[in-house]
C-alpha cells in the first residue's frame, strides 16, 4: 500500500476527497489545501489521468522527525532515490513548511538537493543535474514543526494544465478550479449550463470534458513516466480504457457567451483546439441584454471583479445591472458567481442562498449561489438559508 497527497485549490478539499474515493483511493483524509490517501502504485496513474480537481499527485517516499538542517539532510540521504529514478534524470526540489523552526527554507531545500545527489553519487559515482524550469523529476518536502515528509511528484506539469489549449493565453481561472465550481454547483450533464461571461472558455471546456466523459489527462504526459517503476503497458491499458469510454463531440446543452468579440473568438479557438467545438454553443451576447437559452438551468461564471477590472466606478455600475438582468431574464435558473470582491452581495441586490469560500490562486474568493425563482423577482425567505 502506497501513500499519496494531492494538493488542490483551497475550498475544494471535500470535493477532491469524494473524487479520489470514487477512483478507488483508501484511507482518504482531508487536510488544508489537499487530500491524503492510500492505494496501490497504479492508483497514481488513474488519479493523474482522471482527477479534475487535484493540482498534483505526490507519492510519499519517507518521513521522520527533525530539529535542524542536518537532520533533514540525513533523513533525505537515507531514502532510496537511485531505486526510484535514474541518475541521468534532471532534478528539482521544492519545500513547503508550517511552523518550521528552521531559519531558511532555501537552505533546507539546498540540503535536501545535496542529500539526493550525494546518495546517487554514493551508489553510482555520478550526481544528477538540477533543472529548475523543466525537470524530469520533482522532489517535494513538507516540514511541520517537528516532522519532515518527502514526496516524489507523479504529475510533472500541474494537473490543471490539461494539454488541451493551443493558445498560451493567461486565463483568470485555472482548469481544476473551474471543474470545482461545476462540482459545487451540482450541475450534471443533461441540465442546461450557461457561462455568460466565458472569457477564454475554461468553464465551458471543463463542462464539455464532463459531459463527454473525457478523462482530463488523456492528451498529456506525466511525471510518473520518468520514474523507475513506470509500467508502459499498464499505462497504455488504463489510458485506452479511458479513451474507449469517451463520447464523441455532440451538442451537450452547454452555452458560452461573452460581450467581447475577442473573448468569443478565443473561446471558440480553445474548444476547437481541444476537439470539443461541437459540444458547446458559443455566442456573442451581453448578459445584460440576452435571454436565457432554456426555461431553467445552471449558470456558472467568473464575472469581472477588482483584480481583473481596476475601474471601480464601472464595476460598481455593472453589478446592480447584473442583478436586475438575473431577476428579469433568468427566472427558473440558479446562478453561481465566483468573486474575490466582498462588495458583490451588496452591489448585486440579491440574497445569496449560499456562500462557499474558495481560493483562486492567492485570491480569497466566494462562490455565491443565487436562485432565480420563476414568477418572482425576489427569492422566498426559505431560500436564503445556507445549506
Amino acid at each position: 500500500m502506497e501513500h499519496f497527497f494531492s494538493p488542490c485549490p483551497r475550498g475544494l478539499e471535500d470535493a477532491l476527497a469524494a473524487e479520489l474515493s470514487a477512483l478507488g483511493a483508501l484511507d482518504v483524509a482531508k487536510g488544508e489545501g489537499g487530500v491524503a490517501f492510500a492505494g496501490p502504485i497504479e492508483l497514481a496513474y488513474r488519479a493523474n489521468l482522471e482527477s479534475r480537481l487535484a493540482s498534483r499527485v505526490l507519492w510519499q517516499v519517507g518521513s521522520g522527525a527533525y530539529r535542524n538542517e542536518q537532520d533533514i539532510y540525513e533523513l533525505a540521504y537515507g531514502l532510496e532515490w537511485p531505486r526510484w529514478f535514474r541518475v541521468d534524470r534532471t532534478l528539482r526540489v521544492d519545500v513547503a513548511a508550517t511552523r518550521s523552526p528552521l531559519a531558511s527554507l532555501e537552505f533546507a531545500t539546498l540540503r535536501i538537493k545535496d542529500a539526493v545527489c550525494d546518495r546517487h553519487r554514493a551508489v553510482g559515482g555520478i550526481r544528477p543535474s538540477v533543472s529548475k524550469d523543466r525537470p524530469d523529476v520533482r522532489v517535494y518536502a513538507y516540514l511541520s514543526d517537528t516532522h519532515a515528509t518527502f514526496y516524489l511528484d507523479t504529475s510533472g506539469e500541474p494537473l490543471f494544465k490539461r494539454g488541451l489549449r493551443r493558445a498560451h493565453s493567461e486565463a483568470p481561472l485555472r482548469e481544476n478550479l473551474a471543474a470545482g465550481l461545476l462540482r459545487l454547483s451540482g450541475w450534471q450533464p443533461g441540465t442546461p449550463l450557461l457561462d455568460p461571461m466565458c472569457g477564454s472558455g475554461t468553464i465551458a471546456l471543463e463542462a464539455a470534458l464532463i459531459a463527454l466523459d473525457v478523462a482530463p489527462g488523456l492528451k498529456r504526459t506525466f511525471g510518473f513516466q520518468k520514474l523507475s517503476w513506470y509500467d508502459g503497458q499498464l499505462w497504455q491499458r488504463i489510458k485506452q480504457a479511458a479513451q474507449r469510454r469517451a463520447k464523441p463531440p455532440a451538442p451537450a446543452g452547454i452555452h458560452a457567451r461573452d460581450n467581447d468579440p475577442a473573448a468569443v473568438r478565443l473561446c471558440i479557438a480553445t474548444l476547437e483546439s481541444a476537439g470539443f467545438g461541437g459540444a458547446v454553443v458559443v455566442e456573442h451576447v451581453d448578459i445584460l441584454r440576452g435571454t436565457a437559452p432554456a426555461p431553467s438551468g445552471i449558470m456558472v461564471t467568473n464575472p469581472p471583479y477588482g483584480v481583473r477590472m481596476a475601474d471601480s466606478p464601472a464595476l460598481a455600475a455593472f453589478y446592480p445591472l447584473l442583478g436586475d438582468a438575473l431577476k428579469q431574464r433568468y427566472a427558473g435558473w440558479t446562478a453561481f458567481l465566483l468573486s474575490g470582491d466582498t462588495r458583490l452581495p451588496k452591489l448585486i441586490g440579491l440574497k445569496a442562498a449560499r456562500r462557499t469560500p474558495l481560493f483562486n490562486g492567492a485570491i480569497e474568493c466566494r462562490l455565491y449561489e443565487y436562485r432565480m425563482v420563476a414568477g418572482s423577482l425576489r427569492a422566498p425567505a426559505s431560500m436564503s438559508s445556507s445549506q
